[in-house]
């Protein structure tokens, strides 16, 4: 009886970490697709625009204008939907007197290409590089899976700020606080480790957390605080906050005004 049950947990452990490794890329990008034909429709002023990697693929991103923009928000978004959900979000940041630039992740949206990587991170630098030509000013703004390509860029580009709103340490850290019972690390074909850029980064940085959140824990935003040396300006925990909402918070509000004035 004891083998039995012994098999069993054997058996239930092995077909786990087997669908964690097949289908990791079904959690960890939870992309929305969209047609090429696609119109967006917003109530603000926005462009469509499109960046070409040098491997040919298409980066499809939207540009939030404001008039006489003190300069622009480079926004990096979450691990769900596209640009049809973020747009709705990232205009809203216009109300700091910034243009706003989000690009969607190859895979995601419009964009094309498969889920890599290194070729994520060089259409993040890609997007900086397309933005400061026409901008003096620009802010690097990652949430969540985002923060990682946000402090890519700070850590190579040096942008005026660098944002990051619930970020990970690195993402096998996220993936122990949900599977703590699985041995994954070896199994994990992404790192988007943040911490491993966060020393690099030289510009002024703040981080949002929400004690609340339980998406991405706030233990991995101080072990992040914690790689970096301390050297981060401001680390904000937001009391009562999720992973959902910390944008409705007045300290955020107002941190994110006195940031951006």
């Amino acid at each position: 009886m004891v083998l039995k049950i012994i098999l069993g947990v054997l058996v239930l452990y092995i077909f786990s970490v087997a669908v964690l490794y097949f289908f990791q890329e079904k959690f960890i990008f939870q992309s929305e697709k969209l047609n090429k034909e696609f119109k967006f429709n917003f109530p603000s002023d926005f462009d469509e625009i499109n960046l070409k990697p040098q491997d040919g693929q298409n980066i499809n991103a939207l540009l939030f204008k404001v008039k006489n923009p003190k300069g622009v928000i480079l926004y990096f978004h979450g691990n769900k939907g596209s640009l049809k959900r973020w747009g709705n979000v990232t205009k809203e940041f216009t109300k700091f007197g910034f243009d706003v630039f989000v690009p969607d992740y190859r895979g995601y949206g419009k964009s094309t290409g498969k889920f890599d990587e290194n070729s994520m991170y060089d259409d993040a630098l890609l997007s900086f590089d397309y933005l400061k030509n026409k901008y003096s000013t620009i802010v690097s703004y990652g949430r969540s899976l985002g923060c990682t390509f946000a402090t890519k860029v700070a850590s190579e580009r040096n942008p005026e700020q660098l944002i990051l709103e619930a970020p990970f340490c690195n993402l096998m850290n996220v993936v122990d606080y949900h599977y703590p019972v699985l041995t994954f690390d070896f199994l994990l074909k992404y790192k988007f480790e943040t911490d491993s850029f966060i020393d690099k980064v030289k510009c002024k940085t703040t981080i949002f957390h929400g004690t609340e959140d339980r998406v991405i824990p706030l233990i991995s935003s101080e072990k992040l605080y914690d790689k970096s040396n301390k050297s981060i300006t401001n680390y904000i925990q937001i009391e009562r906050a999720t992973h959902h909402n910390i944008d409705t918070f007045e300290m955020y509000l107002n941190t994110m005004s006195s940031l951006l004035e």
